[in-house]
């Protein structure tokens, strides 16, 4: 890519990474971010990927996934507009291939679509090989022909459960967490893709950017290149329908829509895998018109193991945030924690007191609503934001169907859905009305459980649109 390929994209705000080797002496006009030290390899986690000949094509894909990770993170959006231009440069062991038309444009149609932003990044030769890492007995079954990306969230405990059990599927799990998956109970054998292939550091560029869209990004690519390495073409997406829909239907105030979830964004990570290494994976949504609260009760009346639920985690905050006492906890009060708080109780379940930070909901004021514990309890500090906006956003999902302001957004749904996934309009409308439908009943029996006393409910307010019936009436282009 030339420098006047690289120029300044219609006054958006810059920024220039450049990935070097150990030994190769950065720009000083650029951010460097270096092999070996901020983006660092684990041999033996490398190790789970490389259960047949080694392939330096999948080490570049992890690169470029860190590399893409990396940028996003260093730079803060700005005020008032979210666009940025990211230019980044990358050392790989086939640059022709990286920079072909076919792989170069596809990453950027991918990487545009799913952050918001301008991204140009432009491909060298390595000067040196990427080190070969230790080969393993990777044991994988003949008959696992499914992937499913695997942390240690709800979604994925209950939907690797239920396919295994109830669809006789067998999985392939690829570990998104830092913490590995469990050895196999064969003596020497190791599970594949059983802990992230590697670790960033962001050193003196520091992490100042936290909507992390890239995450997307890099846990498809995870997911993608496993299932080029086994030769599966499956790859199960194990979000509810409020996890992948919500965020797009509902973005959070003037920001870019968020599609790490997504059928269009997974369509284009798709295309991005066949141009380059080939191979056809298709993304499915097991979940996509189930709530999670469905989810986790099919999952414990249908699993043995759904007890287990218990010890999973939905909250993205880190321990320094959420520690009571030297025990990490989860907040209790973002987006996700409300989901799965809202869908524990649907469910009819009952979590201990002590999982959360803000242990109690039904208080008046929200500072109280903490374990005495807790140190961080500014009165209008980043939770009470966070809190704020898991609020409303919840429960602007559950009034979308009333809102004449959201019809379009409805509407636009629905056609691309139905392209994506191949159903008639009419039927994704169906769909799509009983998931908000349903959505919008579970939020409405969490807050009233809660009580007209409690912060939550003084947030929302006494006024609520009734959970039955819908105004939302579907444009007749959208049936055409």
């Amino acid at each position: 890519m030339t420098e006047t390929a690289m120029s300044p994209q219609h006054g958006l705000p810059q920024h220039r990474v450049e990935v070097a080797e150990q030994d190769t002496r950065a720009r000083n006009d650029w951010v460097t971010c270096r092999i070996g030290q901020d983006i660092d390899f684990s041999a033996s986690s490398l190790a789970a990927y490389c259960h047949a000949n080694w392939n330096v094509l999948v080490y570049d894909a992890f690169l470029v996934a860190a590399a893409v990770q990396f940028a996003d993170h260093t730079k803060t959006r700005p005020m008032g507009r979210w666009a940025r231009a990211l230019f980044l440069r990358l050392p790989v062991h086939d640059p022709d291939l990286w920079n072909s038309t076919a792989v170069s444009s596809s990453l950027h149609e991918t990487l545009t679509f799913l952050t918001g932003d301008q991204w140009n990044l432009d491909f060298c030769k390595r000067k040196t090989p990427a080190p070969r890492p230790r080969q393993y007995n990777l044991v994988i079954p003949g008959d696992s022909r499914v992937i499913i990306p695997f942390s240690d969230g709800l979604d994925s405990r209950a939907v690797a459960g239920l396919l295994e059990l109830c669809h006789r599927q067998k999985l392939i799990r690829v570990r998104l967490a830092s913490k590995s998956l469990p050895a196999s109970d064969t003596e020497g054998d190791s599970p594949p893709f059983a802990s992230m292939p590697y670790r960033i550091r962001y050193g003196k560029a520091r992490s100042v950017e936290y909507t992390g869209r890239s995450r997307g990004f890099k846990f498809a690519m995870l997911t993608g290149i496993a299932a080029y390495l086994c030769g599966a073409n499956d790859i199960v997406m194990p979000e509810s329908g409020q996890g992948s829909l919500g965020p797009v239907l509902i973005p959070v105030g003037q920001a870019y829509p968020d599609y790490r979830n997504y059928p269009l964004f997974t369509d284009r990570m798709s295309a991005f895998l066949v141009a380059l290494v080939g191979h056809k994976v298709s993304y499915r949504y097991p979940r996509l018109w189930n709530t999670k609260a469905e989810t986790l009760h099919e999952f414990i009346g249908r699993s043995p193991d759904g007890p287990n639920w218990v010890d999973t985690r939905s909250c993205w905050r880190d321990q320094r945030h959420v520690s009571v006492s030297g025990k990490m906890r989860q907040c209790g009060i973002c987006a996700a924690c409300m989901l799965r708080r809202m869908s524990v109780h649907a469910a009819g379940l009952i979590e201990d007191t002590e999982t959360y930070v803000w242990e109690n909901l039904r208080v008046h004021r929200f500072e109280e609503g903490a374990a005495p514990a807790f140190r961080k309890r500014e009165p209008r500090g980043a939770m009470y934001e966070y809190a704020v906006a898991g609020t409303l956003h919840h429960d602007h999902l559950a009034g979308i169907l009333r809102s004449r302001l959201d019809q379009g957004v409805l509407d636009r749904t629905v056609s691309d859905l139905s392209r994506s996934l191949g159903l008639a309009p009419s039927t994704t409308r169906d769909k799509l009305q009983r998931l908000l439908l349903k959505h919008t009943e579970e939020w409405h029996g969490f807050v009233d459980a809660l009580g007209p006393s409690s912060f939550v409910a003084q947030w929302i307010g006494k006024e609520r649109t009734p959970c039955h019936g819908t105004a939302w009436t579907p444009r007749t282009s959208v049936d055409a």
